[in-house]
């Protein structure tokens, strides 16, 4: 049995929590990796976590289901709304888009804190980023903060004063240093999928706010974006 502490990381397959997984597993957790399945548009990033698991060696790697698809409400979840597209970064509106799945984080950060609890766990980790991303409303610092506070008072562990944290090791970094970083502690990015909308195989689309912000991440560090070149 290993001598680290665990810790709960919430892994999407895509750049931001790819980069989240590697960061605790360099910090010394025991990662106990997280993935949803919840009726979003396609499974391919679930293949990419799996992958991103295996090649960081986590101590378990668990895909829940749930259906937040039932509800709708959103491009990722009802198939009827259409991905927004754009030919630039710049494009992107200053609105919340019709890719923001409602609840999502508040759904996924309450299953990653039922795992925490379970297998003991005082630390959970979210790759939401506030400066490049799209505007979700439950990516922003108060959110988090709010979500810990109530965990520490819905829980055993909270109430018996054992704090947990969450932790959101990306939350005031660009695109640009997410990737810097990721590479610099050994993410392959080519492992990750971030594409609301990708083609046949997985193949990013290029062109929604998710690759668009990737790809301007990319370009501040001078390369290309790896997940163009594979299947």
């Amino acid at each position: 049995m290993s001598g680290k502490r665990p810790a709960v990381v919430l892994l999407s397959g895509g750049l931001d929590s790819a980069t989240c997984l590697a960061i605790a597993n360099d910090e010394g957790y025991a990662v106990h990796a997280i993935s949803f399945r919840y009726g979003q548009r396609h499974e391919y990033e679930l293949g990419r976590a799996q992958r991103l698991a295996e090649h960081f060696g986590v101590a378990s790697h668990q895909v829940v289901d749930i259906n937040l698809s039932q509800f709708g409400g959103s491009a990722l979840t009802d198939e009827s709304i259409g991905v927004p597209k754009s030919d630039s970064v710049e494009q992107i509106g200053d609105q919340i888009p019709v890719t923001y799945v409602p609840a999502r984080n508040t759904v996924f950060l309450s299953l990653g804190l039922a795992m925490a609890e379970t297998i003991e766990a005082m630390d959970v980790f979210i790759g939401v980023n506030a400066l490049d991303y799209s505007g979700y409303p439950d990516c922003r610092p108060e959110y988090i903060q709010a979500f810990e506070t109530m965990a520490n008072l819905a829980t055993k562990a909270g109430v018996e004063g054992r704090a947990l944290k969450i932790h959101t090791p990306l939350i005031n970094l660009t695109k640009a240093e997410i990737i810097a970083k990721g590479i610099a502690l050994g993410v392959d990015y080519s492992m990750t999928l971030s594409c609301y909308d990708p083609g046949e195989g997985g193949i990013p689309c290029g062109r929604c706010d998710a690759c668009l912000l990737r790809l301007k991440g990319f370009r501040e560090n001078g390369m290309s974006d790896p997940s163009l070149a594979v299947e």
